[in-house]
């Protein structure tokens, strides 16, 4: 896994340079055959990357992260595969959030986001919708420049604030 540098509010304080960023802070990407046994090895390298980097995670967030990654990465090995034998995970830290993200190259943006109750598949991207929410965070798909796709959650690194 490679660290492509430091991530931080890029807008400036008043008066003065933006502050440094956390020890914990950064974006981490890596690669993966668009294989099952993938699933399990991007699980895995995630959660090690958040213990090494000591990023203030709570258990609960840790297997909320954990599951919409197993989600994600089944996702492009079930439906994506045959055009895009690789995919990326990107792992992304801020101060206050994180960013999990896998991209494939197959142009299939997914809209199964709604319930299909008399669909007895494709309710991965719904648990990894209502996952981010019960976190406080979010899920989006955007087209990536090479005609792909890359589906992500970022989630706040404190709990979601009681209604």
């Amino acid at each position: 896994m490679e660290n492509h540098g430091r991530g931080h509010d890029p807008r400036p304080e008043a008066g003065g340079a933006p502050p440094d960023p956390l020890p914990y802070e950064g974006v981490w990407r890596f690669t993966a055959a668009a294989v099952d046994a993938s699933v399990p090895q991007a699980r895995r390298a995630v959660r090690d990357l958040l213990q090494r980097q000591g990023v203030p995670v709570s258990e609960d967030l840790v297997y909320g992260l954990l599951l919409i990654v197993s989600e994600l990465v089944t996702n492009a090995v079930k439906h994506a595969a045959l055009l895009s034998p690789m995919l990326a995970v990107e792992v992304a830290v801020g101060a206050e959030w994180v960013r999990v993200s896998v991209e494939d190259n197959h142009p299939y943006r997914p809209t199964a986001l709604e319930a299909d109750h008399a669909q007895l598949g494709g309710r991965g991207l719904l648990l990894v919708r209502e996952v981010a929410r019960e976190a406080g965070g979010v899920v989006d798909v955007e087209h990536t420049s090479s005609g792909g796709k890359v589906i992500w959650a970022a989630l706040p690194l404190k709990p979601a604030a009681l209604p």
